[in-house]
């Protein structure tokens, strides 16, 4: 297995997708990128960059959604942290073969066209962590050109 080629962004659940962006962007000085809704997850997500690090805010859409009951748990707050991966089949037999725990046995979709795979907190000092493969990649960020 290949190492991660980098962080492929960090995830910030939100209760309110609209002012979370508004406050990222016009407060913290990010650049709002690409917005989804990923019915499959039951979220909306908005891309934000800084400088070429993406920051992901995830939006629940309905009650039954993961982030939703997140929120109702933890509230808004840092909720994964995302590896670029080459090729995440791969990356999950390797993360299994060396004792994770994973969330997800197969890659499934996920927002722009990726496929991801979450390892569970309890195999990673507590932090949900997502592998993506594709998709717009950790160092695609918009410019200001």
């Amino acid at each position: 297995m290949q190492p991660p080629l980098g962080i492929d962004h960090i995830a910030i659940a939100v209760p309110d997708l609209d002012e979370a962006t508004s406050y990222w962007s016009e407060t913290m000085g990010l650049r709002a990128g690409s917005r989804e809704i990923i019915e499959s997850q039951g979220v909306e997500v908005q891309m934000m960059y800084a400088g070429e690090t993406r920051i992901e805010l995830v939006c629940p859409i309905r009650d039954d959604s993961p982030i939703a009951g997140f929120l109702a748990k933890r509230g808004p707050g840092l909720h994964h942290l995302a590896f670029a991966v080459s090729q995440c089949e791969g990356a999950i037999q390797h993360a299994q073969q060396k004792g994770a725990r994973m969330i997800d046995k197969q890659p499934r979709e996920g927002a722009h066209g990726t496929r991801i795979a979450f390892v569970h907190p309890a195999s990673t000092g507590g932090v949900l962590t997502e592998m993506v493969e594709g998709g717009e990649g950790f160092a695609d960020a918009p410019t200001d050109d």
